[in-house]
């Protein structure tokens, strides 16, 4: 998948172009917009982005989570060294290593949530300029229906392009928004 950076300073424009791409289908799930003031998306048929992906807790706690792991394998590795297990047995090690190893990622994620998204991090002097960045994430099929309906707004400002592997993410929010309309 790709996803198409916009920068624009008009919601009603983007709205509207919303409603094009979902004629086109595009799934309003594929449509996001950034920005500072999440209020001005009340009422309106956009989507925002989601607070914690607007940070970059996820990135960083995937990040720590690799520390972790290496220092859940060195309590491991230090203890069958030391023949520790011999006299007290493998629980406490064990038990040792996934506290450690979830605290890491815990605390990786914690510091994540002080950054902004390093896919987000370009467009801060853009946000508080008051403006807007929306973003449309499509797969190759649906490229050429973006290119159309984005030709028809010439006061968007394309803003760049990046491979994003969302697929499975789309799946489950769809599958989410789907049984949401359908349960009670």
């Amino acid at each position: 998948m790709n996803r198409h950076y916009f920068v624009s300073g008009n919601l009603d424009e983007l709205e509207n172009i919303s409603r094009e791409l979902e004629s086109k289908d595009i799934t309003a799930l594929q449509t996001h917009v950034l920005t500072l003031d999440d209020a001005a998306l009340v009422g309106r048929g956009l989507h925002q982005v989601p607070s914690f992906m607007k940070s970059d807790a996820v990135r960083s706690a995937l990040k720590a989570s690799v520390f972790g792991l290496i220092t859940a394998l060195l309590v491991i590795l230090v203890a069958y060294l030391m023949d520790l297990p011999e006299q007290v047995g493998w629980l406490p090690f064990i038990f040792l290593a996934v506290v450690l190893m979830g605290f890491i990622t815990w605390e990786g994620g914690m510091w994540g949530v002080q950054e902004p998204n390093a896919h987000f991090k370009r467009f801060q002097e853009v946000l508080a300029e008051g403006k807007y960045v929306f973003y449309v994430e499509v797969k190759e099929d649906q490229e050429s229906a973006l290119k159309l309906v984005i030709d028809n707004h010439p006061d968007l400002e394309h803003a760049g392009t990046e491979a994003v592997p969302t697929d499975l993410v789309l799946s489950v929010e769809s599958g989410v928004s789907k049984f949401a309309k359908w349960g009670p």
